[in-house]
C-alpha cells in the first residue's frame, strides 16, 4: 500500500515518473476511470480552495467520489479518537486525502488505518504543493541540473517540501529564512544526507542572485495570525519585489503557492508582472492530483 505523507514517500525515479505523468495528463486532458466505484474521504481540518478543489475536481476526473468530513460536521471535533477514525473509515472509502495540523495526525491514520493516506497539507510538510511547483518549473525548464531555485521567507511546510524535494530532483536549492524562522534542521540533514544541492542564509539577496525561480509564501500562515505583527518585524526586506527580482536570471519566474499578501511577501509589482506564473502553478494543482493518485492506486 501506498501513502504520501511527504516528498521522501517518492523514489527519485518515481519522482520522476510522476512529474512525466503529470505534464501528460495535462496535455491530453486527461479522464480515466481508475476510480470508478471508489470512493475517497477528503477530511479537512484547515480551510482550503486550491487543495479542496483540485482534489475533488480531479477524483471525479478518474472516475471516483469524494466526500467531505471536517470537525463540524464529524466526530472530530468531538474528541473520538483518530484510531478509532481511522479504523472506522478504512472500512468505508478507499483512500484519505487530509489537511490538518500535525504530522501526527497522519501517522496515527496510517498505523490504525489500513487504506492509503495522502498529505493535502500539515505544519510540517506540503508534498502535493510542491510537487505543483515542480511540474510548473518543469513545463518551462525540463533539465533540473543547471536550475538555481529561491525561497524567500519563512522556514516553514512549503521550505520544508522544497528541501525534499531537492533531494528527488537535482536543482539547487537557496533558502532565505530570518533567524529564528529557519527550517528544522534535522529534515535539512536528512536531505543532504541524500544528495541535495542546499544553501541556508539569512540574505535574501544572496538566495535570489542568479535564481532561476523565486518562491515565497505568507509571512503568517493559518495558525499563526496572532504572531503577524511579530513576523512583519522579522521579515522585513524578504519581500519579493522589483529589486530583488532584478538580482536573479534575465527570466526568472515567480512562484507562490496562494492565497498572497500583495504588500507584504510579495509587491504587487511583481504578483501581477509577466515574471508570475502563480495561476499556472494553481492549475498544476489539478494535473499533480491526479498523477499522484494514479501512483497511489496504481
Amino acid at each position: 500500500m501506498r501513502h504520501v505523507l511527504s516528498i521522501l514517500d517518492f523514489s527519485r525515479k518515481d519522482a520522476e515518473a510522476i512529474l512525466r505523468r503529470a505534464r501528460q495528463m495535462k496535455v491530453e486532458k486527461h479522464r480515466s476511470k481508475l476510480l470508478e466505484g471508489r470512493t475517497v474521504v477528503l477530511i479537512f481540518e484547515k480551510a482550503s480552495t486550491r487543495t479542496r478543489i483540485s482534489f475533488e475536481v480531479g477524483i471525479r476526473q478518474l472516475g471516483g467520489q469524494s466526500l467531505l468530513m471536517t470537525p463540524a460536521e464529524s466526530q472530530l471535533g468531538r474528541n473520538e479518537p483518530l484510531k478509532d477514525t481511522a479504523r472506522v473509515l478504512s472500512r468505508y472509502a478507499d483512500a484519505l486525502v487530509v489537511r490538518t495540523f500535525g504530522q501526527n495526525v497522519l501517522e496515527t491514520l496510517v498505523e490504525y488505518g489500513s487504506i492509503p493516506v495522502i498529505n493535502a497539507l500539515t505544519d510540517m510538510y506540503h508534498p502535493c504543493q510542491v510537487m505543483s511547483d515542480m511540474l510548473t518549473m518543469y513545463e518551462r525548464t525540463p533539465d533540473f541540473e543547471q536550475l538555481k531555485v529561491a525561497w524567500i521567507g519563512d522556514g516553514n511546510n512549503m521550505a520544508h517540501s522544497f528541501i525534499n524535494a531537492a533531494a528527488r530532483f537535482p536543482f539547487t536549492l537557496a533558502l532565505a529564512c530570518p533567524k529564528g524562522y529557519q527550517p528544522d534542521p534535522a529534515i535539512l540533514a536528512k536531505a543532504v544526507e541524500q544528495g541535495a544541492k542546499i544553501e541556508l542564509s539569512d540574505d535574501p539577496k544572496k538566495a535570489a542572485s542568479g535564481a532561476h525561480y523565486l518562491n515565497t509564501d505568507v509571512w503568517a500562515s493559518m495558525g499563526q495570525e496572532e504572531e503577524q505583527k511579530l513576523r512583519e518585524a522579522a521579515f522585513e526586506g524578504y519581500q519579493v519585489d522589483g529589486a530583488l527580482m532584478a538580482l536573479a536570471a534575465p527570466d526568472c519566474k515567480f512562484l507562490h503557492c496562494l492565497p498572497a499578501h500583495r504588500g507584504e511577501e510579495v509587491s504587487e509589482e511583481v504578483f501581477e508582472g509577466p515574471a508570475s506564473v502563480v495561476f499556472d502553478q494553481a492549475e498544476n494543482r489539478l494535473h499533480m492530483q491526479k498523477a499522484i493518485m494514479e501512483w497511489v492506486f496504481a
